[in-house]
């Protein structure tokens, strides 16, 4: 049985990276909606995608930025008693609480501390490196922990290509309240635009055999997404607040237009990209990543 504590890396960087780097932090309040919404709304599309790669038994996985532990859940069931599962996140609260004799918990800051090399059939993220300042050295470390023949997959947001068009249909409503925490969100260093980038950082890093596919829906007022919209409204209301482009009103006005059923907004794009590690990396006394 791996160790089921949560292992701490560099405690003294990590509160660095939770106060400085990740807008949204898992101690808040309106967390838990958020990754309920959040898992409702993306696992479907990221186990597809994640079985079309092959996973199976006995294969070693990394859930980085493992947040509420749903994908990170899934993983230990399908790699089975032989396999194993690393779940990271800088606050494993979540992670905390799941009960599986194939995972480890460990805390840590992806930019800051350091990830065993060559040490992962999969090496999975979503909806962490776009938050992420430093995420091409993030992006570069998930790289190299994978074994040679291993996978990585990235899942990220694309939030401006597709807005709000009142002209193409009527009912698509564009929120003052998005626009300022989109706003907060670029000042803290989030990259919006991250997920259409995947692609071409894949293949910059040196991975082979890299796809991807696009994912977007239109959300409509009290679903699961218009949750998770609440709930990440809610934790940036303070600063919204402080930076003196909306008022309170105006963001309880148009929480009050997200309960409305015939509310709707267009998603963001959501990016799966995924490449393989060249077996020519293989050094000599390293096995190929097993199950292939």
């Amino acid at each position: 049985m791996l160790q089921q504590r949560p292992r701490t890396d560099g405690d003294a960087s990590m509160r660095r990276s939770d106060e400085d780097h990740y807008v949204f932090d898992n101690a808040g309040t309106q967390t838990p909606s958020r990754f309920s919404a959040l898992a409702s709304i993306f696992d479907p599309g990221s186990i597809r995608c994640l079985t079309q790669l092959g996973l199976g038994q006995g294969w070693s996985c990394l859930e980085a930025g493992g947040g509420g532990g749903s994908i990170a859940s899934w993983l230990c069931d399908r790699v089975g008693p032989n396999g194993r599962v690393v779940a990271t996140d800088i606050d494993t609260r979540f992670l905390e609480t799941l009960n599986k004799s194939n995972l480890e918990v460990r805390r840590h800051d992806i930019v800051s501390n350091p990830l065993p090399e060559a040490a992962f059939d999969l090496v999975h993220t979503r909806l962490v490196l776009m938050h992420l300042p430093g995420r091409e050295k993030a992006l570069g470390k998930l790289v190299a922990a994978l074994r040679p023949g291993g996978w990585l997959m990235a899942e990220e947001f694309d939030s401006l290509s597709v807005r709000p068009d009142p002209d193409v249909n009527p009912a698509e409503v564009s929120l003052k309240t998005f626009a300022v925490m989109q706003r907060v969100m670029i000042d803290r260093g989030v990259d919006l635009r991250y997920g259409r980038a995947l692609v071409g950082r894949l293949r910059a890093h040196g991975l082979a055999h890299v796809a991807s596919e696009g994912r977007t829906f239109m959300w409509h007022g009290g679903s699961p997404a218009t949750e998770m919209y609440r709930a990440n409204i809610e934790q940036l209301r303070g600063p919204m607040i402080e930076s003196g482009l909306i008022t309170q009103k105006e963001i309880d006005r148009d929480l009050a237009r997200m309960d409305d059923e015939n509310f709707l907004v267009p998603s963001p794009i959501t990016w799966a990209a995924w490449g393989r590690k060249p077996v020519s990396d293989l050094p000599a006394a390293l096995p190929l990543a097993s199950g292939r």
